[in-house]
Parts: structure tokens; C-alpha cells; sequence
């Protein structure tokens, strides 16, 4: 019997420190891709950053009839609701931006060397599903 308590004591002590933990990482994921789709949808329009129109294929620009630039202030009005959306609403808008740096993913593959962008932009997709999956947990 003494056994059984002690077990059970153990595991519950064990699962507070998991669930903080884990909520942890939640709030930390929810804050950076709040913050980083916002700050980048806005630097789309004023190049502090980096000029973003380099991360934008040759062919899609004249695609687009030498748009390239109203392109990438789309994308910047998009990133910047994405963010605000997972700031609102994460279990849906987490999955959105983890969709959107797939599909920055596909876009940098098609330029010759920014693979190592892509890979870094691979590791944010995860880190945006991770969010979406915890956010139906700890989402209010």
C-alpha cells in the first residue's frame, strides 16, 4: 500500500513538471511566431532587414509582369495577419504559418544558393507545428 501512494505521488509530481514544461514552450512558441511573421511582413515594406525581393525566382517576377516587389509587399500584408492571427487564434493560424513557410520553402529551392534558408525555414515550419499541436492544449 505504501508502495501504491509513493508511486503515485512520484508520477503526479513528475506530470506537474511535464505540464509546466510544456506550457512553457507553448507560451514561448506562441510569443516568437507572433512576433516573427509580424516584424518580417513589415519589413517587406521597409527593407530593414534585408531586401527581400532577393528571395523572390526571376521567373515568378516576370510571372507577375515585373510586379516581383507588389509580391512581396502581399506576402508582407499576409505575414503580417498570420501573426496577429496566431496571437488571436493559434490552433488555427499556427497551422497557417506552418503552411506559409512550406510554401517559402518551396520558393527558396528555387533559387540557387539560399538551401541553407530553406533548411532554417524548415525548422520554423516544425517549430509552428509544434505550437498548433500544443495550442489545443493550452489555447484559451
Amino acid at each position: 500500500m505504501a508502495q501504491a501512494i509513493f508511486d503515485t505521488t512520484l508520477t503526479e509530481t513528475t506530470d506537474v513538471g511535464t505540464s509546466s514544461a510544456s506550457q512553457q514552450a507553448y507560451q514561448i512558441l506562441h510569443l516568437g511566431f507572433t512576433v516573427a511573421p509580424i516584424v518580417a511582413g513589415l519589413d517587406k515594406f521597409f527593407h530593414l532587414l534585408v531586401n527581400w525581393d532577393q528571395y523572390l525566382p526571376g521567373f515568378v517576377n516576370s510571372l507577375t509582369g515585373g510586379r516581383g516587389h507588389q509580391l512581396m509587399l502581399a506576402a508582407g500584408v499576409i505575414e503580417i495577419i498570420a501573426g496577429l492571427g496566431v496571437w488571436f487564434k493559434p490552433k488555427f493560424f499556427a497551422y497557417v504559418v506552418s503552411a506559409w513557410l512550406l510554401l517559402i520553402i518551396v520558393n527558396l529551392l528555387l533559387i540557387p544558393g539560399y538551401f541553407d534558408v530553406a533548411l532554417r525555414d524548415f525548422g520554423l515550419a516544425l517549430g509552428a507545428l509544434a505550437l498548433a499541436r500544443l495550442s489545443q492544449e493550452y489555447s484559451r
